[in-house]
């Protein structure tokens, strides 16, 4: 592992086996400069995130791909989540660019020069699919959190993960049902992390939801900054106080008007009094 700006840049054992398997069979340089273009990719990641005041833990890079590691940005707004995730791809879309220029200018032609847009291509619309911890999986959990609670924002779009990673390992495995069909191996890899990796995200779902609640203040202050308007949750006296929070929208402040069995309103309890009663355990007026 080594550092580079504070940040952590280790290297999975089976990349290294990688690099050296790629030496043997004489493809090191394709595979280097795939690796380097997934380090600029997750580099944009990490620019754009320290630019938003994240604080990025490390750079992690995997046998086929990487990753960048930061804080957990719930307490961003929905838009500024979407632009660390769009930074990625945006780095291969600025070096298909330069190297369209460099090849129009006559200075860069010939298979290599194909091979690395076509990998720029490939790694950006990858990271593109709408599936956890990929860059468009967490557009897409981005965008239903500005749509739905947050609490079913997490559910669904790692259920959507679940199945779309589902459908990648079939898709791996439909050869083997095929006369002489090759198992897609790098796939089937791929399509096995991603499905170990959100089956253990949505059994943390209660974890990640505690720290979107710790991190309410943030947002409270935000939206004082600016003047948001309060959007109400109305809920009965004997309602839980995990079925209220479970209401609660990333982008909204909330006042609970707490209503009693004949339909009349007996308190309006701010969203902060909420979460302070739920996590001392009592009732929240």
């Amino acid at each position: 592992m080594i550092r580079w700006g504070g940040i952590a840049i280790s290297f999975h054992p089976l990349f290294v086996l990688v690099m050296l398997a790629s030496v043997i069979t004489g493809h090191f340089l394709e595979l280097l400069t795939l690796f380097a273009i997934v380090f600029i990719h997750e580099w944009g990641h990490v620019a754009a995130a320290k630019w938003f005041g994240v604080h990025v833990l490390s750079v992690q890079l995997l046998p086929f791909g990487g990753v960048a590691v930061m804080e957990d940005t719930a307490y961003l707004n929905a838009g500024r989540e979407m632009i660390i995730a769009l930074a990625g791809p945006l780095q291969n879309g600025l070096l298909i660019g330069c190297a369209w220029l460099l090849h129009a200018a006559g200075l860069w032609d010939g298979p290599y020069y194909d091979y690395f847009v076509q990998g720029n291509v490939l790694i950006a619309l990858f990271n593109l699919l709408p599936v956890l911890p990929l860059d468009g999986g967490k557009i897409f959990q981005s965008l239903c959190s500005i749509i739905l609670p947050y609490h079913l924002a997490l559910v669904w779009s790692l259920r959507i993960s679940l199945l779309f990673s589902l459908l990648l390992i079939g898709y791996a495995l439909y050869p083997l049902f095929l006369q002489g069909g090759m198992l897609q191996l790098n796939l089937l890899l791929i399509g096995l992390f991603l499905l170990y990796s959100n089956y253990v995200d949505y059994r943390n779902i209660p974890y990640r939801f505690m720290r979107f609640l710790m991190n309410r203040e943030r947002s409270f202050s935000r939206h004082l900054l600016h003047g948001s308007l309060a959007q109400p949750i109305v809920a009965d006296k004997v309602q839980p106080l995990d079925h209220i929070l479970r209401l609660f929208k990333r982008e909204k402040y909330h006042f609970i008007y707490v209503m009693n069995r004949q339909g009349r309103i007996i308190a309006v309890v701010p969203e902060q009094r909420v979460i302070s009663s739920y996590f001392k355990g009592g009732p929240a007026a």
